[in-house]
């Protein structure tokens, strides 16, 4: 499998081979479905808690002896049945949103993910970016030039796959809307799928075979 590589410039340098095993799997909507829950439950966090008696302050005298008082038996002024006690049933910090998915499994929906971008014509290669200095406005030129070169809308949401960490780099597209950085050997479907484009360093595919192909 070959793909154009084109440099800062938006011009054609050479074409790259990509692995089959990575960007030529066969989908299954089923399996990138359950990857993509599993993920967005595992990174939800609970917010939502309500004190129930055990956790209010105070309660712990008993307001009025048992019998002889006509009024009700009562046993804590912070029984869920009086003003300012605990809550029944409330929604608590204790719950569990986490999903198990088999490491086989979720690898699969990521290779299936990458392919069906390079499908839609939705991945670009580029062999490097070298900026002599973080500003945000030399990012946006790199991207202009590509879009104007590929005839694309690239003011879309765009991903850009980094073979290792560079801070001029992600420091310089951190300030750009629906652009983010991120390195090859931490790819994830969650951020693979909410981005219309991919923009991969050549490099990074050697990261990703590394990484992804054990």
């Amino acid at each position: 499998m070959k793909e154009i590589i084109y440099n800062q410039k938006g011009e054609e340098i050479d074409k790259a081979d990509l692995p089959a095993k990575i960007f030529n799997v066969p989908m299954n909507k089923d399996l990138v479905h359950q990857a993509v829950v599993t993920q967005m439950a595992n990174s939800r966090k609970v917010i939502a808690h309500a004190k129930d008696r055990s956790e209010k302050r105070g309660g712990g005298r008993k307001p009025w002896r048992q019998k002889g008082t006509g009024r009700a038996r009562h046993g804590s002024i912070r029984s869920p049945i009086w003003r300012g006690g605990g809550v029944t049933f409330g929604p608590t910090k204790d719950r569990n949103f986490s999903k198990k998915i088999n490491k086989k499994m979720k690898q699969k929906a990521l290779l299936m993910a990458l392919s069906s971008k390079l499908k839609d014509k939705e991945i670009i290669l580029l062999d490097k970016v070298e900026l002599t200095k973080r500003k945000t406005k030399l990012i946006v030129e790199i991207i202009d030039n590509l879009g104007i070169k590929l005839k694309r809308n690239l003011s879309k949401s765009i991903l850009i796959v980094l073979p290792k960490a560079d801070l001029k780099i992600s420091q310089s597209v951190k300030n750009i809307p629906k652009k983010k950085t991120i390195r090859a050997d931490s790819l994830n479907i969650l951020d693979i799928l909410s981005h219309q484009y991919l923009l991969i360093l050549q490099d990074s595919i050697k990261v990703i075979e590394k990484t992804y192909l054990k």
